[in-house]
């Protein structure tokens, strides 16, 4: 995580600074850096709140920008279920989008007795260190730091280029391609939902190509190159290939 944290500080040092600069309070936004623990909604609900949105819409923002969390405690499930439901819950706490790419790299299947615990909370630690800290800063110091730096990018590059070392195959990456497309396509939807129809879009992809059905294994014999040779004479084939 210590190669990532300079991105996710930065991103949570913007974050402090627009949550203060959006008109809330410090005490306030002190309290929601620790209670919400979760930059991408709090940057989606905090305008809302600032120009008096409904309480509904802002909760539904919130609840749509982290549905990704369903699919990472689905995937996090076979590793903590043992554990009881409060201790479950206080994991949840610190589950976040780099520990969880970071963890499922390291820990592919579910195992005892691998020190996957320990690697959990290692990783989360330094991660709400790492995001907290400078949050807490920008919300002391938001006169001082100016919103167009554009810090929060840094964010955005670290996740990236944990991402880019995930795609293994090119089933992976398909499926990667593939949710960026549906997230760009749908980049107009309202509540940031484009990043709801892109998880949709990769599972779905990955359920496909996973499946028994004609569809999946065309797709799969077509990433690996084994696809059905053209039909027709020599030079049709040749300019077909």
């Amino acid at each position: 995580m210590l190669g990532v944290s300079l991105g996710i500080g930065a991103w949570g040092l913007v974050t402090g600074v627009a949550m203060v600069k959006s008109g809330m309070s410090v005490p306030l936004a002190l309290f929601m850096s620790l209670t919400v623990f979760a930059g991408s909604a709090q940057l989606a609900a905090v305008p809302l709140m600032a120009v008096g949105a409904p309480i509904w819409v802002i909760w539904a923002t919130a609840l749509c920008v982290n549905l990704r969390f369903v699919i990472f405690s689905a995937q996090w499930r076979p590793f903590f279920m043992r554990f009881p439901r409060m201790k479950r819950i206080a994991l949840g706490y610190f589950t976040a989008d780099l520990n969880y790419v970071l963890f499922m790299k390291r820990f592919p299947e579910a195992r005892q007795g691998e020190g996957q615990i320990e690697y959990f909370l290692g990783g989360t630690m330094v991660n709400w260190s790492a995001w907290q800290f400078p949050s807490f800063a920008g919300i002391v110091l938001a006169d001082v730091v100016p919103t167009e730096w554009g810090l929060g990018f840094a964010g955005v590059l670290a996740l990236l280029g944990l991402t880019y070392s995930m795609l293994s195959d090119r089933a992976t990456a398909f499926a990667a391609v593939v949710a960026g497309a549906a997230a760009v396509a749908a980049f107009a939807l309202p509540f940031r939902l484009h990043i709801v129809v892109a998880i949709a879009a990769a599972v779905c992809v990955g359920l496909m190509i996973d499946g028994s059905g004609d569809a999946g294994r065309k797709i799969r014999q077509l990433l690996a190159g084994t696809g059905p040779r053209p039909q027709g004479d020599g030079a049709t084939r040749e300019a077909a290939a």
